[in-house]
């Protein structure tokens, strides 16, 4: 499946092996619109593929994070305006899961974790007009970062991102991407109740 998926900004070094990426996230790339640094950036890379509709994408993700910024996990990308990224970003000497949303102008988010995670896990549902996020630091116990707006009707670009806004790049390891469509659940109870 990662084979057939497209980059936005593609970094000079990558490989994909057994569903399996490895990149070196560019140097001095990031995402980000306006909000509070008065500047705009969309250069990190991003390997995508199309989704409309409801559907379920979740990732693992385990990075090499060495500068202030490093970040790596998951984008949802309607264009250039509209978008959200979400995994692990190292601010401060701290491991924090972060969360971008970007509507013209873009929010941001950090939950601060208590240590560095050896990797995380990541899962996001996209429902008519919201995205619920979640992280685990096992890939079994999941919680609920965010809950964020996202136009619906809009086919989205979802996949791996990662940024090094102030440092030289650093190694990031993309996992067990897999990206599932939703049933309409009023369709399932329909024909739950219909059936024979």
């Amino acid at each position: 499946m990662l084979e057939n998926m497209n980059w936005l900004n593609e970094p000079e070094s990558w490989k994909i092996q057994k569903g399996i990426l490895r990149m070196h996230v560019t140097p001095h790339s990031d995402f980000w619109r306006k909000t509070h640094y008065g500047f705009t950036v969309d250069d990190g890379p991003f390997l995508y593929t199309i989704r409309g509709g409801e559907f379920e994408v979740s990732m693992k993700i385990t990075g090499n994070y060495r500068n202030r910024f490093d970040q790596m996990g998951l984008m949802l990308r309607i264009d250039e305006e509209n978008w959200i990224k979400t995994g692990i970003e190292f601010v401060g000497g701290n491991y924090n899961f972060s969360t971008v949303v970007t509507y013209k102008h873009s929010s941001w988010s950090v939950i601060e974790l208590s240590e560095k995670p050896e990797s995380v896990w990541i899962k996001a549902t996209r429902r008519s007009d919201y995205v619920k996020i979640l992280f685990s630091l096992d890939g079994i116990n999941y919680k609920m970062s965010n809950l964020v707006y996202l136009m619906d009707n809009k086919p989205v670009m979802a996949g791996m991102m990662g940024a090094s806004p102030d440092g030289n790049g650093f190694d990031a390891l993309f996992e067990e991407f897999s990206i599932k469509h939703l049933a309409d659940e009023k369709r399932l109870q329909w024909l739950e109740a219909n059936k024979g």
